[in-house]
């Protein structure tokens, strides 16, 4: 028996390296026919030439982004086309760099053109129902029942949900303080998702759901930035299944939303608002659904505003003056002292801050890039057709630099009613997108970033803790600085406003 198994095993051995040379010949044709068909796509776009088989750049992207989408950007304006080429794990990509043909991607965004993606491997993440993969007429009905979410009234009643996690956040910074320099970066990212939280799902959330919910969504940041390998024990296959968990999460709270409006209550969070809107609506949503809604808005809210709350921290510090003139309105307008919130008509009235705001959303888009998916051939210019299946990345970042008057200077006076640069060169502010999915929650991001500024600058005394290369870009997934914005705080005013 012991022989029989013995010559069973030298004859795989045997057949196995006899199959060597066919299967090295057949990996060997599909390399050479991956980069036939790269180049066939590429044309006469820059980009590197020949490409590491199946991988492409992904492993120069993941270890350095901020190296990688540099590169693109000098090749697509060295070469003066304004776009350049690469590949990415088994999919072609052109970078877009020139803002007319980026407005050209954002505005051509239907099932016969491109579809937005939100991520090169999205819709495994999100689902192919979230709201980024819609199209007319089904998009556009959906924006029309999200529109009451972002009533002057809403926006008003999330001012004071607002501020109230921000100053309990602020009194945790200023304790942690105490022990030296504090790395601002998770402490953003958890005030921005516990503000996320209250705003949208309001009471709805209990401690214990709150916990699990920034477990999860921690492994749905972590997946974003890993390798797209969908297989048990990966990074991405957490995220995965991360967001199923978060969207039965927020699923629960949009039926208890419907209860209570029903009985009759006040709209006191952003899901109350929308139910009210909703149960008026010939045909009920199901809950699902919007429970899918919610978690594309949070996804939407969160990331990006913890980039610029960071990046106006850091350009404040290192911009004196803007800070004097911020403290000096924000002082005009409001005292910590007085124990009450910032009023909604004092928001509106804080012009200077809400132009710090803008430039610095304009100086570092959180967002840099937004990719997309050529759904068929698609002539971008007279010379060049972007292949159908290539993945698109309009950068907004990019488009901040272009158009503008001394784009390379941190100038909040561009946005003043006198100088109008934000309507002038309307075109290339890019922060929110362009076409029929610019963000819907604008003017809920800025109030959130102006609050932050008035009450950050009115509470703190702050510096960074300053190294070398600490203003450096770093992506995770939105940019951030590179130390993550590490600062000494100490308290300014002598009592903490409570309401």
């Amino acid at each position: 028996m012991a022989l029989g198994l013995e010559v069973k095993s030298d004859m795989l051995w045997k057949g196995i390296v006899a199959a060597c040379p066919y299967l090295l010949c057949f990996v060997a044709v599909l390399v050479f026919l991956e980069q036939l068909s790269y180049l066939k796509k590429k044309g006469p776009l820059p980009g590197p030439t020949f490409i590491v088989p199946f991988l492409g750049s992904a492993i120069h992207m993941i270890a350095n982004p901020t190296r990688f989408w540099a590169e693109q950007a000098a090749m697509a304006k060295s070469s003066g086309l304004g776009f350049s080429a690469n590949y990415l794990v088994g999919r072609f990509i052109v970078f877009i760099r020139n803002t007319d043909l980026s407005h050209m991607i954002f505005s051509n965004v239907r099932s016969d053109a491109f579809h937005l993606i939100g991520h090169p491997f999205g819709k495994k993440l999100f689902g192919d129902h979230n709201l980024i993969y819609m199209f007319e007429p089904e998009h556009k009905d959906l924006r029309r029942r999200i529109a009451p979410n972002f009533t002057h009234r809403a926006l008003s009643t999330y001012l004071l949900i607002q501020q109230k996690v921000i100053l309990r956040h602020f009194v945790k910074w200023l304790e942690l303080a105490r022990a030296g320099s504090v790395p601002l970066r998770l402490l953003c990212r958890d005030l921005n998702l516990e503000t996320s939280q209250t705003v949208f799902a309001g009471p709805y959330l209990t401690p214990d759901a709150r916990w699990q919910f920034n477990r999860d969504y921690n492994l749905f940041n972590v997946g974003l930035m890993a390798i797209p390998f969908d297989l048990p024990g990966f990074a991405f296959r957490r995220a995965r299944f991360a967001v199923g968990r978060l969207v039965e999460t927020l699923t629960r709270c949009v039926s208890q939303s419907k209860q209570r409006i029903r009985a009759g209550e006040e709209p006191s969070c952003l899901v109350d608002f929308w139910m009210q809107d909703a149960l008026h609506e010939p045909a009920e949503t199901p809950d699902l659904e919007i429970g899918g809604h919610l978690f594309d808005f949070l996804f939407a809210a969160q990331d990006a505003s913890t980039s610029s709350l960071l990046w106006a921290v850091a350009l404040l510090d290192s911009h004196p003056k803007v800070l004097a003139r911020v403290r000096a309105e924000v002082a005009s307008l409001w005292s910590p002292e007085s124990g009450e919130p910032i009023a909604a008509e004092k928001v509106r009235e804080m012009k200077y801050t809400e132009a710090v705001v803008r430039e610095v959303l304009r100086f570092r888009p959180p967002a840099t890039l937004v990719p997309h998916i050529a759904g068929k051939d698609f002539p971008l210019t007279e010379c060049y057709t972007i292949p159908k299946g290539a993945i698109v990345f309009p950068s907004t970042y990019e488009s901040s630099f272009q158009g503008f008057p001394d784009p390379e200077r941190f100038d909040p006076d561009r946005f003043s009613e006198e100088r109008q640069e934000d309507r002038v060169y309307k075109r290339y502010f890019l922060a929110f997108g362009a076409g029929p999915h610019q963000c819907l929650g604008q003017r809920y991001a800025i109030n959130h970033l102006v609050l932050f500024v008035a009450i950050f600058v009115s509470l703190f005394d702050f510096s960074r803790h300053r190294t070398d290369g600490c203003d450096d870009i770093a992506y995770v997934p939105t940019i951030v600085p590179k130390d993550d914005c590490t600062v000494y705080l100490s308290k300014r005013c002598d009592l903490f406003p409570c309401f």
